[in-house]
């Protein structure tokens, strides 16, 4: 994530004062799909399924210009940006390990951005609608939308048939896909919504539905006159159900004996995978992967998911280190996939496309690597802990409040649902993520102190004390010496769909739970819940302990260390927990380090120690107890 902007701190406003400033009165969405359908001449089926697959048919407030991906057809406007293209910038080090410290990096701003990301341009053209109209109507949107795929099925010489079947390479151009598994697979994706249907409520409070056509007859696909490229699958790591190429990151030995940009191991031989960590990019898909064919450049990743279609470029093989997660420890034991976007305009770009083959990817490697399929173990980039306290500051905020973690962790088979009844001592953060819209700013560029639009988010809110004007909690990390922000780049008082949370106390609408070592009150009224019950382990401080440090990282105790292995210091973070208080329980933490700091693989090796430790769920961050420090109990 880029740096931190410096803004200002916003006032706690009423709920109620948050989102009636952003009302706003809904049209017919399902009739403006029908009325482009029937002007343009396309099937109204392959419209809905096209639109279903690149936003849910959601408009997403017709976020700021100036960037890509607006509206329920997920029209493209990126020509203009011109600012960072990668999060890997800024204070955070991605490799995380001070051995061997990382010199700051500033990539440069893309030179290309491609035909798929300036599609704005070419509808407006066909329909005389004004970018803005296109950006902001939903209708004018769709109407946009409905031209392109006509305009494709000309270019390809082909009828403006009501035949849903004759449309697939219509659809494959849609996707922007220069490769034909990526321009496949999306087509595939959307033939098949087109054929079980489907239905949903929209973000801003429409009905759409897509009725089943499960017999589409024999489609004409229509993919050799599209003149893709074929997609390099030589020794690529995916399922075989999505597109997904082999572009190798660089490694190579540089000057001064030292070398880039990942680390060789042996996987899970030398180290369990114990994570999947999600990142977005803030940045486009073909200028970021050639970041990560630069050895120069001081961060690396094993896969990048593109929006437009799901397309998944594979870097890193999984046995071998990447340096994403800005915790050396994390990263040893970890996966990471970057997802093309930006953190303040996700809900744009996170399109179903890139959900399905994002989660088709996690849990193929979820199987392959024994990965728990929960959020102790799929974690967001915002969810990694600063290694010592000098680095709890600069830890980034991806993939941001906008990824919607419960339809991800769907499509991942594994649903996040209730376990136990009302009164259950844990909780799990669930609030309806169509109609969770909590306030924030910093969304726009240009004017980074705005108010950010109603936008869908899977997060809740924390509060000193039960009321809408109560502030924000604290995290003296993030913040040493001030308040925490409602900007969409500070979770410091945020908790997220999927994360567990030890129940501190109810009162009213409102439960307690504890969080950074204090209560925190989110609002949870029973006829809208944020949060559903959820049993499990917690832990809290043994008897005769006031307080409980917590670490960012599980390393061996010094007498674990060979000879010549320099000792890495066990320095627990500015954080502590005091008696009373507890903290779910993710699970052991293995006690390891793993040492590669030369170019060589034969000069590594994996140091582990005695100490155990546990994983907990301390704030929107885990971190790591001394099992010897705490009891193990139910949540009640």
């Amino acid at each position: 994530m880029r740096r931190l902007l410096a803004i200002s701190l916003v006032a706690a406003l009423p709920l109620s004062t948050m989102t009636a400033a952003h009302a706003q009165e809904p049209g017919d969405r399902q009739q403006a799909f029908a009325a482009a359908a029937e002007e343009f001449q396309v099937p109204e089926s392959v419209l809905l399924g096209v639109s279903y697959l690149e936003s849910r048919w959601d408009g997403h407030a017709g976020q700021p210009s100036g960037d890509a991906g607006f509206g329920p057809m997920h029209l493209t406007d990126a020509a203009a940006f011109t600012g960072s293209n990668h999060h890997h910038e800024g204070s955070e080090d991605a490799r995380g390990d001070e051995s061997r410290p990382l010199p700051v990096t500033s990539p440069p701003a893309p030179a290309d951005i491609p035909a798929s990301l300036r599609t704005m341009e070419k509808a407006a053209e066909l329909t005389g609608e004004t970018r803005e109209r296109l950006r902001t109507d939903p209708a004018a949107n769709i109407r946009g939308g409905a031209a392109l795929l006509a305009d494709h099925q000309k270019a390809l010489g082909a009828p403006l048939s009501d035949d849903p079947a004759e449309w697939y390479g219509a659809v494959a151009k849609y996707s922007g896909a220069e490769e034909a598994g990526a321009a496949k697979f999306f087509a595939d994706e959307v033939y098949a919504t087109i054929r079980q249907g489907a239905q949903r409520t929209t973000d801003d409070g429409h009905r759409v539905s897509l009725p089943a056509v499960p017999d589409l007859g024999k489609i004409e696909r229509w993919l050799e006159k599209l003149k893709l490229r074929p997609t390099r699958t030589d020794g690529v790591e995916c399922p075989a159900s999505v597109s997904c190429e082999w572009i190798p990151a660089a490694y190579e030995q540089l000057p001064n004996d030292d070398y880039g940009h990942y680390d060789l191991a042996n996987r899970p031989v030398s180290q369990k995978i114990d994570y999947i960590i999600i990142h977005d990019m803030e940045g486009y898909f073909l200028p970021s992967i050639r970041l990560n064919q630069d050895p120069n450049y001081g961060a690396s990743w094993q896969y990048s998911i593109r929006s437009s279609d799901g397309h998944i470029a594979q870097h890193i093989k999984a046995k071998d280190i990447g340096w994403q997660a800005g915790n050396w420890y994390v990263n040893a034991k970890s996966i990471g996939l970057e997802h093309e976007g930006f953190l303040a305009e996700g809900g744009t770009w996170y399109t179903e496309a890139m959900y399905r083959s994002s989660a088709r990817l996690v849990r193929y490697l979820a199987q392959r690597f024994d990965v728990p399929l929960d959020r102790a173990h799929i974690l967001g980039h915002d969810n990694v802990p600063g290694t010592l306290p000098s680095t709890v500051q600069g830890m980034h905020e991806d993939p941001g409040p906008f990824w919607d973690w419960a339809h991800y962790f769907q499509l991942l088979g594994a649903p996040l649902h209730q376990v136990g009844g009302p009164g259950s001592g844990a909780i799990m953060i669930k609030p309806d993520f169509a109609t969770n819209k909590p306030y924030f700013y910093g969304c726009d560029r240009a004017n980074p102190s705005a108010d950010c639009p109603p936008l869908s988010a899977h997060t809740v809110w924390l509060r000193t004390e039960p009321r809408e004007d109560a502030p924000l909690v604290k995290d003296i990390g993030k913040h040493p010496t001030g308040e925490s922000l409602y900007s969409v780049y500070d979770h410091s008082a945020r908790a997220s769909t999927g994360q567990r949370f030890a129940v501190a106390d109810r009162q009213g609408d409102w439960t307690a739970i504890w969080y950074l070592g204090q209560k925190a009150w989110f609002h949870n009224p029973a006829d809208a819940p944020t949060a559903v019950p959820s049993k499990g382990l917690v832990v809290t401080p043994k008897p005769g302990k006031a307080t409980v440090p917590v670490y960012g990282r599980a390393y061996p105790e010094q007498e674990a260390y060979p000879e010549g292995v320099p000792y890495q210091a066990v320095t627990p973070l500015q954080y502590t927990f005091s008696a009373g208080e507890k903290y779910t329980l993710g699970g052991p933490a293995a006690t390891e380090y793993y040492r590669a700091v030369t170019y060589d693989l034969a000069d590594h090796q994996v140091v582990r120690g005695r100490t155990k430790y546990l994983q907990i769920q301390f704030g929107h961050r885990v971190m790591y107890v001394k099992a010897d420090d705490v009891l193990v109990m139910p949540s009640g």
